[in-house]
């Protein structure tokens, strides 16, 4: 049994984003001989990474050598990628949904995948959003081992505390928390005793930007005039879903410590049945390969649901007697399997 449905313009799946979650469940759903629409704006998260890490068999693999590689592979399978954007997706009232793109074009989704990330909004200090990527950093998983043994300053920030500072004391002796004006007595005392336990030095007063020499950081610039020698500075962005499809059709959010969030079950789906939401629109720590296993699961889930629904929209037909001497030859074929 074929199980694609696909005229002109109607697909079973329209999925939305093209980074490694969407086309991990393109992937799945593709090889289940699925019509699929890849729906992709071009904006990954980690497109200023010269290199992705912790990704077994990929690990250092430039970011979009990777995604170059993966688009190839979906498209063997039938999938197909257009570079545009969802401006909205409405339900049809029969439990799919008619999708707009940006360039004008409409597509009928039965169910919907939506993997369009999230955005890492930066503090407001000068030479912060130029050295992103570089030696600005945030992960010590995905640039860690990379900047082991150097100068690292942290940024101080009320959600995360001092945990970015002690996990890099793992990659450096020489470590320094810089608070940036926050209170001293904002940090409990068990934190005190860690960051003591742990080696790091912590820096009082206003930070006025980052020093830049010869193309690479040098250090740190505090208001009063002081520099700090540091050659990489780790900063906590805040990390806000790309999730206006999401909320348009209702979905529900939960809180996290990175804000609110869609809320999805384990296998992504939404509070909105036929929608799916996986990687970063579902939550703020997931990396490359946690985002691909989402996919991953979400294609399964979705494949199986879309057959089961094919197989009693059938069943339906051939007790009304509209069933086909095709469907009629089908089931005696299985029955003799079984036999």
């Amino acid at each position: 049994m074929r199980n694609q449905e696909h005229s002109g313009n109607a697909y079973d799946v329209v999925v939305v984003g093209g980074g490694a979650a969407g086309l991990s469940a393109a992937l799945i759903l593709g090889r289940s001989r699925r019509s699929v629409l890849v729906v992709d704006a071009g904006e990954p998260r980690n497109a200023p990474a010269a290199h992705m890490h912790g990704y077994p068999s990929r690990d250092g693999m430039a970011p979009g050598a990777f995604l170059a590689e993966v688009r190839r592979e979906v498209a063997a399978y039938g999938v197909e990628i257009v570079r545009d954007r969802v401006t909205a997706a409405e339900p049809d009232g029969s439990d799919a949904f008619d999708v707009t793109l940006a360039d004008g074009g409409r597509v009928h989704a039965r169910r919907l995948v939506v993997a369009t990330g999230l955005v890492d909004e930066l503090p407001d200090l000068p030479g912060v959003a130029e050295r992103w990527g570089n030696d600005v950093i945030h992960c010590p998983y995905c640039h860690g081992w990379e900047v082991r043994d150097q100068a690292i300053g942290v940024l101080y920030g009320k959600a995360s505390g001092s945990h970015q500072a002690l996990l890099f004391s793992q990659l450096s002796d020489d470590v320094a928390l810089f608070l940036n004006g926050a209170d001293e007595s904002e940090l409990p005392d068990s934190e005190w005793q860690m960051l003591a336990a742990a080696g790091v030095s912590v820096v009082s007063g206003k930070l006025d930007g980052l020093v830049v020499t010869d193309d690479a950081l040098s250090g740190v610039r505090l208001a009063d005039g002081r520099v700090f020698a540091r050659s990489v500075f780790v900063v906590p962005p805040r990390m806000t879903p790309r999730n206006a499809l999401l909320t348009a059709l209702g979905a529900r959010t939960k809180e996290t410590p990175a804000g609110p969030f869609v809320d999805v079950d384990p296998t992504g789906l939404t509070s909105v049945p036929g929608v799916w939401a996986v990687g970063n629109a579902a939550g703020p720590a997931e990396q490359v390969v946690n985002a691909a296993s989402a996919g991953y699961r979400a294609g399964v889930t979705l494949n199986v649901e879309l057959l089961h629904a094919d197989l009693e929209r059938a069943a339906e037909r051939r007790r009304s007697g509209a069933f086909s001497a095709e469907g009629e030859r089908a089931v005696a074929r299985a029955r003799g399997a079984r036999a």
